[in-house]
């Protein structure tokens, strides 16, 4: 069986996914097979395995860190937010129901024999494997049946290294709060303290770190700095929506994304912001649109819902002007059935009704229960309008989504003709017309070359030259393999190796797996 160290965490976003990932892609770099695991992750952002199955991206993230193809059994369970209080329950890659908060705290406890199969199924094929948390261990109201922090820890003996985010403020009072709230017994599975996004001089932090440890008893086993790394990340807490994206230098293409209350995948325009010349912003008010050159319209676990939204805020009037004075709208996903005539849900699988949508492209949309996950790959048809210079070029990506087309086949113009990796069928996807163009395929913008052809023609529209991308425009995975090692010198300079290595052989003293049975 494998060797386990776990990645918790002070709270939300305290960077545990870039850590584990981090550390998945030095212990393969050492020579060890080492898989990704998370027992239960929370996240709109996720993804299909090539056998049809859905699990977060962080996952994702790191078994590609990790060099191994993406599995559900990284990621168990998947909670996908539906509202301030409910979420889509998935569990090994299949959708189980839709359950509220407080019934899912006293159900959850039934899935331990599921994660524990995952687990142990993983285990028995890698050398390493590397564990994430969820927020954070001290989570006391929640702590009664923890199947992803202390409650996995215990469950497979593993020894954890705890990351507090100092880019927040108060990391001390994180790391030496969220240990005193542990019970005594749940110490001594602590066997490392990380402080992470750290800026400064590090002489001046020193003393503190040293109090620390006096304090709890648990060795720093590294400071890592604020890192500028270009990967994918887990949810919509991330800093890239928060903030204008864009290379260094003069801004010649301005693409906007609408943050949309139930934002899913927006890893789908991470691709823009290695463009040099392309901005990319994401706004959550009309005021922030200004003149951009194309807006793209995302992903979204509640469609109907943020279309509603869109409405409310005063978005569809100033998207349908912006684009009946020539601009270019693209959806992807939930944003491309916004953009049709009228989104009808008989079934109440997004809540019932129907919905007048945008109009930017002639065709219906119907929701079943029925979702539709697969990995397709295809090439992009003869598109009409701005985007033409795209005809001919080939994409690869997934589709996740509940919801078809129920109007407009016979007189719409396909956007691209997709293959279903996992049947082998073949179909023709999206909808294009001159400046309004949609598409189910996540991935659609990472094919090589797509994402700056698009910026190409944007600026063309401008009298603008954009300059070759170079090496991230033509080979986006090859860019990504890159940032997985940058990761890794970033982890091996600033985290005490040699210390982790030896929490991972030594395991958890005095520990024995079968207190939690």
């Amino acid at each position: 069986m494998a060797k386990s160290i776990m990645v918790q965490g002070t709270m939300s976003n305290a960077g545990k996914s870039l850590i584990a990932a981090g550390l998945c892609r030095v212990f393969k770099q050492d020579g060890y097979s080492v898989a990704p695991f998370k027992s239960q992750n929370m996240a709109l952002n996720s993804y299909v395995t090539a056998d049809g199955l859905e699990m977060g991206r962080a996952q994702v993230m790191q078994a590609e860190a990790a060099g191994i193809a993406p599995d559900v059994r990284m990621n168990p369970v998947l909670l996908k937010p539906s509202s301030d209080t409910g979420s889509q329950v998935i569990v090994m890659g299949e959708i189980l129901c839709d359950m509220n908060a407080s019934d899912y705290h006293h159900y959850k406890k039934s899935l331990m024999p599921r994660v524990r199969e995952a687990y142990n199924s993983l285990a028995s094929s890698y050398d390493i494997i590397v564990l994430e948390g969820a927020g954070s261990p001290a989570e006391i109201n929640l702590k009664d049946g923890d199947i992803v922090n202390m409650g996995m820890a215990r469950e497979v003996n593993a020894p954890v290294l705890l990351a507090g985010d100092i880019d927040r403020g108060g990391v001390f009072a994180q790391l030496y709060g969220t240990v005193a709230l542990l019970e005594e017994e749940e110490r001594k599975f602590f066997r490392g303290l990380i402080i992470n996004k750290f800026r400064g001089d590090k002489t001046l932090l020193m003393p503190g770190v040293r109090m620390l440890e006096d304090r709890v008893n648990i060795p720093v086993v590294g400071v890592l700095p604020y890192g500028r790394l270009d990967l994918d990340d887990e949810d919509s807490l991330s800093d890239r929506i928060e903030n204008r994206r864009g290379t260094a230098g003069e801004t010649k293409v301005d693409l906007v994304v609408i943050r949309l209350p139930h934002l899913s995948n927006f890893t789908d325009f991470n691709v823009f912001s290695q463009i040099p010349g392309v901005s990319l912003r994401y706004v959550l008010h009309p005021g922030q649109l200004s003149e951009p050159d194309m807006i793209l319209l995302p992903g979204t676990k509640n469609t109907m819902g943020d279309l509603k939204w869109l409405y409310s805020m005063g978005f569809v009037e100033k998207i349908q002007d912006y684009h009946e004075k020539g601009g270019v709208v693209f959806g992807i996903c939930g944003g491309y059935q916004m953009m049709g005539e009228r989104l009808k849900d008989p079934e109440g699988v997004e809540g019932g009704g129907e919905e007048k949508g945008l109009g930017l492209l002639p065709m219906e949309t119907l929701f079943t229960p029925d979702k539709r996950r697969t990995q397709v790959e295809g090439k992009i048809l003869s598109l009409p309008g701005v985007l033409s210079g795209l005809s001919g070029m080939e994409v690869s990506g997934y589709e996740i989504h509940m919801g078809q087309m129920i109007k407009g086949e016979d007189k719409v113009c396909p956007a691209v003709q997709i293959r279903d990796l996992k049947n082998g069928n073949s179909s023709m996807d999206g909808v294009a017309t001159e400046r309004a163009y949609g598409s189910y395929v996540h991935g659609f913008f990472d094919a090589p070359m797509v994402a700056f052809r698009i910026a190409q023609i944007l600026a063309e529209r401008k009298g603008i030259d954009l300059d070759d991308p170079g090496e991230t425009g033509e080979a986006p995975l090859a860019h990504k393999e890159k940032q997985y090692d940058l990761l890794a010198d970033l982890i091996r300079e600033n985290l005490d190796m040699e210390a982790i290595y030896r929490i991972l052989e030594e395991g958890v003293p005095d520990v024995h797996k079968d207190q939690s049975h």
